[in-house]
């Protein structure tokens, strides 16, 4: 019987499961993909999630591949309307890392293999769970473009169970745990494109009557590109996604390096629980917030960080239901406020006439007109605790 069985390979379970093997544990993690994708949605690693991943032991070479983006701007009609400060935030790491997911998972994948070369198990699909009180089983069949290998189903046992397996988790339907939330009007085209401008390492947002456009800069100078659009325009080509930021913003990309293009929707949905019985769930398997903002993957981190020194104690036969309550009341409410400040980001960034942008850049003007409250502004962006100032 194994001590601990992840489902999922993403960011949020290889983490975990580096966490555990570094204590000794007996880990598998199940992975229905058979290779690790290169597509990167989620790029901004902020300080609280760097000092979780820090924790087994990636965190220099994370700081080295990364962009260090130390300061932000909003921008409209060519000017600056105020800036955020990610390097007065008081933090041992004063900024907020923007690298690709597929680069955070691959070193993720490699410490797990330094660790333990079995752990990783690809190609297999989770199809039950049972729960029988004592240890928890899991069925699992291997997934599209495995290959059988004349095996159908494979069984494994563990004491302890926990699902990392996303947004659509399977483990949570199976489980029965209801989720709640809602889905937003608000969708969005993004692409990575070679960087043509002069704003360095920051983030720049474009205010604009049509919609918010957000700009980050990534290694290998390039530059990421998000744009609001009044509908979901999947299917849209690079070309497209540069004639919506040329209009905006006055900004060329070349469209025809693009190396990264995806349209999504917005949707929140938060577990009612984390925990039932010998199972937790973390990351989008617990809570799916809007990516505006780029705070659901730091979320999952630190749900694995909060859950694992929890399971080793249960694993030596320490009592941990108190820990557990505890760990599952503040990890959701922690995700409550993350989506709550994401749709605020959406909000902030919808198209509107010249007079709601004449009022929002007053507000804007207005908060960010002394120091302290642009630097309680750049901690909530960054998920930084809070100080008075």
């Amino acid at each position: 019987m194994l001590d601990v069985l992840i489902v999922g390979a993403g960011p949020v379970g290889l983490h975990l499961g580096a966490l555990l093997l570094q204590q000794g544990v007996d880990v598998r993690i199940l992975e229905q993909r058979t290779e690790r994708s290169d597509h990167s949605r989620a790029i901004g690693i902020h300080p609280p999630g760097l000092a979780a991943l820090a924790q087994v032991g990636i965190g220099p070479a994370l700081i080295r591949a990364g962009v260090h983006i130390t300061a932000g701007a909003a921008r409209s009609a060519g000017k600056d309307v105020s800036e955020l400060r990610f390097d007065r935030i008081g933090n041992a790491y004063p900024f907020i890392l923007a690298l690709p997911q597929a680069r955070t998972e691959a070193l993720l994948e490699g410490r797990v293999a330094e660790l333990c070369p079995g752990a990783l198990l690809r190609g297999l699909a989770v199809t039950a769970v049972h729960d029988a009180g004592t240890h928890v089983t899991l069925t699992a069949a291997p997934s599209a473009g495995a290959g059988s290998g004349g095996v159908e189903n494979q069984t494994f046992t563990a004491r302890l169970v926990v699902g990392a397996d996303g947004a659509k988790s399977m483990l949570r339907r199976e489980l029965g745990i209801a989720t709640r939330g809602r889905n937003y009007p608000d969708t969005y085209l993004m692409g990575d494109f070679p960087d043509t401008g002069s704003d360095g390492s920051a983030a720049v947002l474009y205010l604009e009557p049509g919609g918010i456009v957000e700009s980050f800069p990534l290694p290998g100078g390039l530059r990421r590109w998000v744009v609001h659009t009044d509908t979901l325009l999947d299917g849209a080509g690079a070309a497209e996604l540069a004639g919506l930021i040329a209009e905006r913003t006055g900004v060329v990309v070349p469209a025809a390096e693009n190396s990264m293009l995806s349209a999504f929707g917005v949707r929140s949905r938060l577990a009612t629980r984390m925990v039932a019985g010998r199972v937790a769930l973390i990351g989008d398997a617990a809570h799916e917030i809007s990516p505006i903002g780029g705070q659901g993957m730091n979320l999952g981190w630190l749900d694995a960080a909060a859950l694992a020194p929890i399971m080793v104690a249960a694993l030596r036969g320490e009592r941990t239901g108190r820990r557990l309550e505890a760990f599952e009341h503040a990890r959701l409410a922690a995700a409550a406020q993350a989506s709550a400040q994401a749709w605020l980001n959406m909000v902030l960034g919808r198209p509107g006439p010249a007079s709601y942008l004449d009022i929002r850049h007053q507000l804007v003007r207005a908060v960010f007109g002394a120091q302290w409250p642009r630097d309680v502004v750049a901690r909530r962006f960054s998920m930084a605790p809070w100080r008075a100032p």
